[in-house]
């Protein structure tokens, strides 16, 4: 790196590390030396153990020593020693537990009946607060002993994507479309690291990485490439060691064109216009790889790409590996993890689905996702009058689309070649005036459920319950759109001073991020010939992963600051649901269970000293972890603030160890890793990353003494060629 990590700014203090980035540089060149010499090495998988287990490992001090991370084992670990600090722990933990159980007893016989709610609330927090002592012990317990097992996965988990392989979903025996969703199967945890391919480069920085990419970095054959059936999967060319997309397609003079097309056919002047006709958010189903959103970002457009899982020649790693939205997303049996009406576009160019089937379920899960007065375009040579449809059967499966998106109450725009142009409807009463039978019924408000985690597909139209509906083009346009008005803000329960607020925070908030980072981010990245490094925004952060996006705040801190990079934006399913309010401001996000947690009792149920043991020994026999629906090295940094805190109070099936590793999947070779939380859960993760191999400092915020800053980075390690 070029410059020092500790570089001073205000309000920031680093800490914990006696060698920064710049220093270490030699060191992390003789350890990466070393590995590639051992090559890859066999899984060896540890075992995750009740926070109890957690104090007494099999295995003792690690093999790291003295670490420059700033955590270690003692390197004189006499046996008696060892036993010393066992047993300490133990008498801890049994103190903790002693002392929470007689004030329990105690607060039990004292408390008279008018005060038995406060009572009832303050002991549910003190479990709470006990279980999550406990998991802060073992989690540091192990830190040393158990962490030196973490080795680099099998060369078969290069681009494996836990909870879609394809062998363990065929063992389940599933057909007609549900292979292809999501399944976390119990019990399988991938407890290693994921090395990329022998020959693999860092991507080219942006622009120029939208349009190329190195071939080495994805798995895809020369035969997908010349066999790709999409529109846009035809545009793009193999040449050596890359894969250029170009404007090529038999069917159209290139996206360009394709996309001036749908423009006029919605009545507007050219696609510069979407943004005038409310369109800011695109889903493109089946996206090919990623064309037609490259060229729509062009036009302030965010568009994400969502396709099935395929082991070669993917759609959303090859969109991915251009620094483009995209995600594994599935819909043939569930529901999408979006809330109602989230998309001002959806689009399908030649993406594979069968509309006509399934009674029409799966245009009514269009119809949820879309915002009311937004644009659903479809091209398909079953549209096309001159030659499908002159086959019975074709005109049969049109006529069924065509009549199920009538009685959806939308409107046919245009129909030209093979792309059709739909409206759907910004006025509710248009389903009170259909014809009695002659559609699918409105949802009930037990089954229309505003943000829905992979449910099955319904046969009613969803959203309309929802106070979210606004026609598209009632809404401000972008950029406005991401600064919602006090009647939208109502909507979520939220004060008109509140988003500002959230947004001058998180405007500092980057501010001290770049101040940091800027020094370190612009290494010696491949580049064309005559190139000179570049100056701020441009640099190589394309995307950025936000693992608990609260309003959306930091995304658009970013794009205030000029910054080139979209913004995922998850919201887990253990807190608060603001993920609406992100995508009515003009992002893109989903929903995400990261510790798959569990169910959690209703606030009228009783909280017995019974509930406690349950939730441990749950712990103490975790299940599947659930992955992120996307492939290796998809992100150039990942945020996170306030997730362990959100997590620390919920039953969990996996690890705050488990977590980091499939960061650690997510995160492509010297990428970025940014997490701020409370003090102590920041030390616990900061003696994790040792194992993980990543390149750690703490900073402590003088602003906020019970808050601390972990930054990482991922070295570049690199598998041997066979």
């Amino acid at each position: 790196m070029s410059r020092p990590f500790n570089r001073g700014i205000s309000g920031i203090r680093v800490f914990g590390g006696s060698n920064d980035f710049c220093d270490s540089q030699m060191k992390d060149k003789t350890e990466k030396e070393d590995l590639d010499r051992r090559g890859s090495s066999d899984q060896s998988p540890f075992s995750t153990r009740l926070p109890i287990r957690l104090l007494f490992p099999e295995n003792s001090p690690s093999k790291y020593g003295t670490s420059e991370n700033g955590f270690a084992s003692d390197p004189l670990t006499p046996r008696n020693r060892h036993k010393l600090a066992m047993l300490l722990l133990k008498f801890s933990l049994a103190l903790i537990i002693v002392v929470a159980l007689t004030g329990s007893f105690w607060w039990t016989i004292s408390i008279s009946a008018s005060s038995r709610g406060h009572i009832f609330l303050g002991y549910r927090r003190l479990q709470e607060q006990l279980v999550s002592d406990l998991w802060d012990i073992g989690e540091l317990s192990l830190s040393s002993s158990r962490l030196k097992d973490m080795e680099f996965c099998p060369q078969e988990f290069e681009n494996d994507v836990p909870c879609f392989n394809d062998s363990e979903t065929l063992a389940l025996g599933l057909s007609d479309g549900q292979e292809y969703d999501r399944h976390c199967i119990h019990g399988l945890k991938r407890n290693c690291l994921v090395l990329p391919p022998a020959n693999y480069k860092i991507p080219l920085r942006w622009p120029t990485g939208r349009d190329i990419i190195w071939s080495a970095n994805v798995k895809i054959t020369a035969q997908e490439v010349l066999s790709s059936g999409s529109l846009t999967k035809r545009m793009m060319m193999l040449d050596d060691e890359q894969i250029s997309f170009r404007s090529a397609s038999p069917m159209f003079d290139g996206v360009e064109d394709y996309s001036h097309q749908i423009a006029e056919m919605i009545g507007l002047r050219n696609e510069s216009n979407f943004i005038e006709a409310g369109v800011r958010t695109v889903l493109d189903i089946g996206c090919g790889y990623g064309s037609f959103g490259a060229h729509l970002f062009s036009k302030q457009l965010i568009t994400m790409c969502i396709a099935n899982y395929e082991a070669s020649g993917s759609q959303v790693q090859l969109t991915l590996e251009r620094g483009l939205p995209a995600m594994i997303g599935s819909l043939t049996s569930k529901q999408l993890p979006y809330p109602s009406l989230s998309f001002d576009m959806l689009h399908c160019a030649r993406c594979g689905i069968d509309w006509d089937k399934k009674d029409g379920m799966l245009l009514i899960e269009v119809d949820r996702v879309l915002k009311p007065g937004g644009y659903f375009v479809w091209t398909s040579p079953l549209t096309n009058a001159q030659t499908f449809l002159r086959n019975k059967d074709n005109q049969k499966r049109w006529n069924f689309v065509r009549e199920f998106a009538e009685n959806l109450c939308w409107e046919m725009l245009s129909q030209q070649d093979e792309t059709v142009v739909w409206k759907k409807t910004s006025k509710k009463k248009c389903y009170s005036a259909r014809k009695p039978g002659s559609g699918p019924s409105l949802c009930s408000k037990v089954h229309d459920v505003e943000s829905p985690y992979y449910r099955p597909l319904l046969a009613c139209i969803g959203g309309t319950q929802s106070r979210r509906w606004i026609p598209i083009q009632e809404r401000s346009v972008w950029p406005s759109r991401a600064n919602l008005n006090k009647n939208e803000l109502a909507i979520y329960g939220l004060h008109p001073e509140e988003i500002p607020e959230d947004a001058e925070n998180w405007k500092m908030t980057v501010r001290n991020y770049w101040s940091l980072l800027s020094p370190l981010i612009f290494s010696d990245h491949p580049k064309r010939p005559g190139d000179e490094d570049p100056s701020p925004p441009f640099n190589m952060l394309r995307n950025v992963l936000d693992m608990n996006a609260h309003y959306g705040g930091f995304n658009s801190a970013l794009l205030e600051a000029g910054k080139s990079v979209w913004v995922m934006n998850v919201v887990p399913t253990s807190g608060p649901n603001y993920l609406p309010l992100i995508l009515d401001r003009g992002y893109v996000g989903v929903l995400h269970d990261w510790y798959a947690t569990f169910p959690q009792p209703s606030s009228h149920s009783v909280f017995t000293l019974h509930y406690l043991p349950d939730l441990v020994l749950e712990v103490n026999n975790p299940n599947s972890c659930e992955a992120f629906p996307t492939y290796p090295r998809t992100y150039d940094m990942v945020h996170a603030e306030g997730l362990l805190s959100l997590e620390t109070t919920q039953q969990r099936r996996c690890t705050m160890l488990d977590l980091f590793t499939e960061i650690d999947r997510l995160l492509r070779p010297e990428g970025w890793v940014i997490i701020r939380d409370r003090a102590h859960l920041i030390e616990t993760a900061r003696a994790l990353t040792t194992g993980l191999k990543w390149d750690a400092r703490v900073i402590e915020m003088e602003s906020n003494s019970e808050e601390k800053l972990l930054i990482c980075q991922k070295p570049f390690f690199k598998r041997q060629a066979n």
